[in-house]
């Protein structure tokens, strides 16, 4: 496998350039107007000798979840009868935000890390997986199989309109999936995610006459101290996925009243619970509704109001993914010199719609060594340029591995 090496090593300096271009080309999420950079990466991708398909999302399906444009790509190669693995990356990227020294959108380079919102999640998992099929094509090895790489464009949003519109349109049917993983080991499991909108209701009164109304703030404190309970109380549960931890449970909204001399009648919480793979959601939600309904009732005539805002299912190994991952922990141990395993991590990720799908899924890319490091949807955001050259390295040749004829 050392020709695969060198030719991966060979266009190190175009794929460096070809990152950098997706990454000074803005593809917030929101706003999520992400068309442009769809373009750009089709163009680009086109630019290596892929045939690349674009299959636009309908209009009114992209508004509904909250985007203004979105266009999905597919490339496939065959390689001859065989499986098919599909290496699913994403071209969205959360907003900036503040606190930069370097420009969000410039790709400026120091010491050998490029910094740039997306150089680490995801944009540089296109190049990984682009530039781990043209050396596979060059390498010309007798292979077996089909290699797909999808470009999708609402991983922050949560995948609906990106890789699950894909599969529910038919549009592609793998038998396996590699998706982004954001640090050197190879990710098996992922813990998923509720989130809830509670509306606290009262009546509202003069605050010289408390007595008159009912309190949707006391109720609230009420609310809140039945969560934070609750959290305590998770803490103890850990997840038997190394890695993922417990359970968390975090109130990140509230806004309510009318003025400082008004009881308020109307308070409105949103919290988010992270869900490990050993975890039944529904009973989650159900258990969660029960707290939140009782502990605003301790209010006399308040009331909640309950609504789901987002359910990410966790991601959890599925018969087959062990064979995707023992290849990429294999090869990754051997091209980083040190011992490559298994782990999970406490988020979630698009990936989850493939497991969903019945697809055994697991997550690998370009590092760094953790989220932290990388500055993973905070300011400066960043990739060691020596760390997309590897993993690159280590996707060609576990793809090399899994379709040997």
């Amino acid at each position: 496998m050392t020709h695969l090496v060198e030719l991966v090593d060979a266009h190190a300096a175009t794929q460096a350039e070809f990152l950098a271009r997706l990454v000074r080309q803005p593809s917030d999420n929101p706003p999520g107007d992400c068309a442009p950079h769809a373009r750009l990466a089709a163009d680009l991708l086109e630019e290596l000798g892929f045939k690349v398909e674009r299959h636009s999302v309908p209009e009114p399906l992209v508004r509904m979840h909250g985007m203004v444009s979105c266009v999905n790509l597919i490339i496939r190669h065959g390689f001859g009868p065989g499986p098919t693995i599909a290496l699913s990356a994403h071209g969205d990227v959360v907003p900036p935000g503040e606190g930069w020294t370097a420009d969000p959108y410039g790709a400026e380079i120091r010491e050998g890390w490029m910094y740039g919102r997306g150089a680490a999640v995801s944009k540089c998992d296109i190049s990984t997986y682009a530039f781990a099929l043209r050396a596979l094509r060059e390498s010309r090895l007798p292979l077996r199989g089909t290699v797909e790489i999808h470009v999708t464009h609402d991983e922050e949003t949560g995948g609906a309109i990106g890789p699950a519109w894909l599969l529910a349109q038919g549009l592609t049917k793998p038998d396996y999936a590699i998706a982004p993983g954001f640090s050197y080991s190879v990710v098996t499991a992922h813990n998923g995610c509720l989130h809830l909108e509670v509306t606290l209701l009262g009546r509202s009164a003069h605050a010289a006459r408390p007595e008159t109304g009912i309190d949707a703030l006391e109720a609230a404190a009420i609310v809140l101290s039945a969560l934070y309970a609750e959290r305590a109380r998770l803490g103890t549960h850990v997840s038997r996925f190394p890695g993922i931890g417990a359970p968390g449970l975090t109130v990140g909204l509230i806004a309510g009243g009318i003025n400082t001399n008004v009881v308020p009648d109307k308070v409105t919480l949103r919290l988010d619970r992270r869900l490990t793979p050993e975890e039944d959601p529904a009973a989650v939600e159900e258990g969660l509704r029960e707290l939140i309904t009782r502990a605003a009732s301790m209010v006399a005539g308040a009331r909640a109001e309950i609504r789901q805002v987002l359910f990410a299912q966790p991601l959890t190994p599925l018969p087959g993914a062990e064979r995707l991952a023992a290849a990429l922990a294999r090869r990754a141990s051997e091209v980083f010199g040190e011992r490559i395993g298994t782990a999970g991590v406490p988020l979630y990720t698009d990936a989850r719609h493939y497991a969903a799908a019945g697809i055994p899924t697991v997550l690998y890319g370009a590092g760094p060594r953790s989220l932290e490091e990388a500055n993973a949807h905070r300011a400066d955001e960043r990739l060691p340029l020596a760390d997309l050259n590897r993993a690159t390295q280590v996707v060609a040749l576990a793809l090399a591995d899994l379709l040997a004829g």
